[in-house]
């Protein structure tokens, strides 16, 4: 199934989940993700800033300052389509964007190199058990993550993860995806598919 087809069907798919389940789902992910041990350890985890009928990131950005943690989130240059991550300590330091989305504003905020970031939690529409993923299209995260040594982990409905999703060879797949039902070892699932 080719990647458009696929992430239409998972978003209309989203958009029928009511709001109560929504919210409910968005929290049971949020504790799973508590629980990982290299959030758990790490200490500056970036994050974006969720929109519309993504996981609610917003009160796991509030438990991760509580913990004292350093949140980064990215600020996409549509150019070059590059992007970097500031850490933000508040949400009066995002402003929206193209498209609705927030990002940090550059000027109230400090420039996070990739090699300060200790784990990527990665966006994303659909989702394979291998860890590869259809995103927004735009391939800023494929670009950025080239060469990240960090833990990649990303957060994901049930209903957005599939048997297997259409990857080209410069996509770069992540360690673990979280759910409100599952904790999937993408990497192991990886190693296995090769053996």
């Amino acid at each position: 199934m080719d990647k458009k087809l696929l992430r239409n069907q998972v978003k209309h798919s989203l958009q029928e989940i009511d709001a109560e389940q929504f919210k409910l789902s968005s929290l049971h992910i949020k504790k799973n993700l508590m629980r990982e041990p290299s959030i758990i350890k790490g200490k500056t985890i970036a994050i974006t800033i969720s929109n519309k009928r993504e996981v609610d990131t917003k009160e796991i950005i509030e438990t991760l300052w509580k913990l004292k943690k350093k949140v980064v989130v990215p600020k996409c240059k549509p150019g070059d389509r590059t992007m970097n991550f500031y850490e933000i300590e508040n949400f009066n330091q995002l402003e929206n964007v193209y498209m609705d989305l927030q990002e940090p504003k550059p000027e109230c905020t400090v420039l996070v190199p990739p090699e300060n970031i200790d784990c990527i939690i990665v966006p994303g529409i659909v989702f394979d058990r291998s860890g590869y993923r259809i995103g927004y299209g735009g391939g800023y995260y494929d670009r950025y993550l080239n060469g990240f040594k960090g833990m990649l982990i990303s957060l994901a409905f049930d209903i957005q993860v599939k048997e297997s999703v259409p990857a080209e060879s410069f996509d770069i797949p992540v360690d673990v995806i979280i759910t409100e039902s599952a904790r999937i070892d993408c990497a192991k699932n990886r190693k296995e598919s090769t053996l």
